[in-house]
This record gives C-alpha cells, structure tokens and sequence, in this order.
C-alpha cells in the first residue's frame, strides 16, 4: 500500500472549550480514502481543524505531534488498528484525556472488548450529521 500524505484542513470557526483562541483539532483515522476525504469536507465545513491520516501508525505519530482534542478512528486499519490506537491514547499520560470516537462496520456486540476503551462507537455508514453530533456531545462533557 502507497504511503498517503498526513491532510490537514484549518478552519477558525469552533475554538476548542480547553484553549480559547485555537480551533477545535479532529484527528481522522480511516484507511478508505473515499470516506476519508468525505469526513474531512464535513468535519471542516463544521468548523473543525482536521488532521487526517489513513492508519493507525500515522495516527498515533499525528497524536503526538499535535494538538489534538478528539480523536474519530475507523476499527479495521492496516499497520495499527484502531484498537490498538485507541490502547495507545488511554495508555499515553500527554493523550489519556481526549475523547475516541471508534468506527466500524462491524456491529458493536461483533467487536471486542478493546471497542469499550472508546468513548463512542457509530456504526458504518457513518452520516456527517451523527458524526458532528456525537463529537459536539463528547467535547461538552469534557468541557463540563
């Protein structure tokens, strides 16, 4: 599989609730470039400050070279799954705090336990709509 270039989109629109004056940072993991670019548009038409790479390798250097204040990963990844992202973030002291949102077109009681470590799971297709919903829910208990 070619080595895809890590997209960032910056919009000024949503400032995140944990440091005024910085927009609000998704990091995007999802390994199908068509539903990859099709998150981007809707995340960064929402207002959000995107960081999108196609796995979870990618992911986790974005992470740690990042801003970032959620993070939305698809399950199944080539090199490091979603999982085992979602493992490394609850594992990592910089990163423990942030919001996961797991991905899947696995129903839920088909995934693992690992899927519990996320803080939300939506089930593939995913709408924009649900998407932007469950991110604005998850960044306001945060904040709270």
């Amino acid at each position: 599989m070619a080595q895809e270039k890590v997209t960032i989109a910056e919009t000024d629109i949503r400032v995140s609730p944990a440091e005024s004056g910085r927009p609000t940072c998704v990091l995007l993991a999802e390994d199908d470039r068509a539903l990859r670019r099709f998150l981007e548009v809707v995340l960064a038409r929402a207002g959000y400050r995107v960081v999108s790479v196609c796995d979870g390798l990618e992911a986790m250097k974005a992470a740690l070279s990042n801003q970032i204040d959620i993070v939305v990963t698809d399950a199944v990844m080539p090199n490091l799954s979603g999982h085992e992202l979602c493992r490394f973030v609850r594992n990592s002291p910089s990163l423990s705090h942030l919001p996961v949102i797991m991905l899947s077109a696995l129903e839920r009681k088909e995934t693992t336990n690992e899927a519990e470590q996320a803080d939300a799971f939506l089930s593939k297709p995913v709408s924009g709509e649900s998407l932007i919903e469950c991110i604005e829910k998850l960044l306001a208990e945060k904040s709270s």
